[in-house]
C-alpha cells in the first residue's frame, strides 16, 4: 500500500473528514487531498504531524510494505518504557531514531529478521546510553544547582 493509501485509510479508520485532519495536522486541507489523491509525499515535518493526528508511525505512512499499524508490538513496548524512563523527550527522541532507522529498511533488502534483531539492538543501546547518561550527569547537574541555591 502507497503512502497516499495509507493515510486515506486511516483518516477513515479515525472517521475524519480531510478537514478534521487538516486541523489536527495543522496543515491545508487542499494538502491532504494533494498527499491522498496524488501521492505526494509531505516534508519531514508535516508527516510527522500527519503521523501523530492519526496515532500511527511515521514507518506505517512511509513504508508500503507495513500495512498493520499494530504489527510491531516490540516498538510499541520500546517507546512505552522511554516515556516512562525519559520523559516525553526521550518518547520524542526514540520515535525518532526509530522512525529513522526504519528509513534504512524502506528498499527491503534485509531478511525480516535480521531487521528485527537490528531494531531490537538499537532501542537497547538507546536505553542503556539514556540511563548512562542520566547517571553519569544528572549527579552532577544537580550538585551545581544546590551550590547556586546556597550562594
Amino acid at each position: 500500500m502507497k503512502f497516499g493509501e495509507k493515510l486515506l485509510n486511516a483518516r477513515k479508520t479515525l472517521n475524519l473528514s480531510q478537514t478534521e485532519l487538516a486541523e489536527k495536522a495543522g496543515v491545508s486541507e487542499r494538502s491532504i487531498y494533494t498527499y491522498e489523491q496524488a501521492g505526494v509525499i509531505p516534508r519531514r515535518g508535516v508527516l510527522i504531524k500527519l503521523a501523530e493526528a492519526l496515532g500511527v508511525t511515521v514507518a506505517y505512512l512511509m513504508v508500503d510494505e507495513e500495512t498493520d499499524r499494530y504489527a510491531d508490538i516490540d516498538a510499541e513496548l520500546f517507546l512505552a518504557n522511554a516515556k516512562n524512563q525519559f520523559g516525553a523527550k526521550g518518547a520524542r527522541e526514540a520515535q525518532e531514531l526509530r522512525d529513522k532507522a526504519q528509513a534504512l529498511f524502506a528498499g527491503g533488502a534485509l531478511e525480516e529478521e535480521a531487521m528485527d534483531i537490528f531494531m531490537r539492538s538499537l532501542q537497547e543501546v538507546y536505553l542503556e546510553s539514556k540511563a548512562e547518561a542520566r547517571a553519569k550527569f544528572a549527579p552532577r547537574k544537580r550538585a551545581t544547582q544546590v551550590k547556586i541555591q546556597s550562594l
